[in-house]
């Protein structure tokens, strides 16, 4: 039986190696990219001013042109400061994994984030959610806050075992007064339409969907009967592996599910990362900011 002094010790190192792993990452091109990514995006109302030939019309105030019969336009100046939230999933599917859990490759992806919001001055939070929204910290600045939510991430254990997105979508639209950054972190496998919520969230915030996959949630391996149970219901079922009617059948649930998965986030306009358990997640990481650098060119 571990001492307090020694499960304190053993989180300490966990944080560690965490800080250590997302370094290079962070130092090398995410900080950057994030920078021309995302800073600045964030604007506030300064005043309206008359129309002039080249405007944007979207920025036309509508209620002032009718008022003096001419077109006025909204000011806009930047906000200093931007805000980055994790809306991480720590439902009881993320625990599965064959090589790692997606848990753990889950943390090491929010921790890159977060030290990169670090690099940048910006304010960094979390909520943390199953079926509920379970532990939430307000975005604010600082290593040692970062360092917090990471253990937080690391050493937190759920009270509920399911999934619902759309709460902890909902949570973050009434907490996150201003636009913020959204990064969605789960499987995203839950049973539950949440596209009216997505479609809310991303209306004032810029949001970002990353999906954890591991790769023996997309292929059963020919190995006979097996029994299975799901995490989160604790439902256990016997299948046979060995049948290729049932392999194949699987294999079309799990793709249809993905694609279903790709298209609605399409239709929402949100961008979306699937990162695999057995690949490194820089390369899906890094693709992501490289695109999205090139469309805002």
């Amino acid at each position: 039986m571990k001492t307090d002094v020694e499960k304190t010790k053993a989180l300490l190192k966990n944080v560690k190696r965490i800080e250590i792993k997302t370094k290079h990452l962070v130092d090398g091109l995410l900080t950057g990219a994030y920078h021309s990514v995302f800073k600045g995006r964030g604007i506030e109302f300064s005043d309206v001013r008359e129309y002039m030939v080249g405007d944007d019309v979207r920025n036309i105030d509508w209620k002032v042109t009718a008022r003096f019969n001419q077109p006025y336009v909204k000011e806009f100046v930047e906000e200093r400061d931007l805000t980055l939230y994790i809306l991480f999933d720590v439902s009881a599917s993320n625990l599965f994994g064959s090589e790692r859990d997606k848990k753990s490759i889950a943390i090491e992806v929010a921790a890159s984030l977060m030290f990169a919001a670090l690099r940048n001055n910006d304010n960094a939070g979390l909520v943390m959610f199953t079926e509920n929204v379970e532990k939430f910290f307000r975005a604010k600045k600082g290593k040692k806050h970062i360092l917090r939510m990471i253990r937080e991430m690391l050493f937190y254990m759920p009270e509920r075992k399911g999934t619902n997105i759309g709460n902890a979508m909902r949570f973050i639209s009434k907490i996150a007064k201003k636009r913020s950054v959204v990064f969605i972190i789960s499987d995203f496998l839950a049973q539950e339409d949440f596209e009216h919520e997505l479609r809310l969230l991303k209306h004032k915030h810029d949001v970002i969907a990353v999906c954890i996959r591991d790769e023996r949630e997309l292929e059963l391996p020919d190995i006979g009967y097996i029994e299975v149970e799901d995490e989160e219901t604790e439902e256990q079922m016997l299948i046979d592996t060995s049948d290729p009617n049932f392999r194949t059948a699987y294999v079309k649930v799990m793709r249809e599910k993905d694609e279903k998965l790709a298209k609605l986030m399409k239709r929402c306009g949100v961008d979306f990362i699937k990162i695999m358990t057995h690949e490194s997640f820089e390369i899906p990481l890094k693709r992501f900011f490289m695109l999205r650098e090139k469309r805002m060119r």
